[in-house]
């Protein structure tokens, strides 16, 4: 009787262990999707910054050119 119930408790942490992170996955999946959906890693403002201190001056034409080229890179 004894044993059972050991085998049952242990039976009961392992599952809680699991579902606890299959749940703790998507949270953080989500979470993680919404901030960079609010924060995008690079912006135009970036990418003006990063070729003015590659000693270029953008034009408009090539940061959208940029921007459109790592757009379709992600797949949007």
């Amino acid at each position: 009787m004894v044993e059972f119930a050991w085998w049952s408790f242990a039976l009961i942490i392992l599952g809680i262990f699991i579902v606890g992170g299959i749940i703790g996955f998507f949270v953080s999946r989500h979470y993680f999707t919404k901030y960079l959906e609010k924060n995008p890693p690079v912006n135009e403002k970036m990418i003006r910054i990063m070729m003015q201190q590659m000693g270029r001056t953008p034009s408009e034409k090539q940061v959208r050119q940029i921007m459109a080229s790592m757009d379709q890179a992600k797949g949007k």
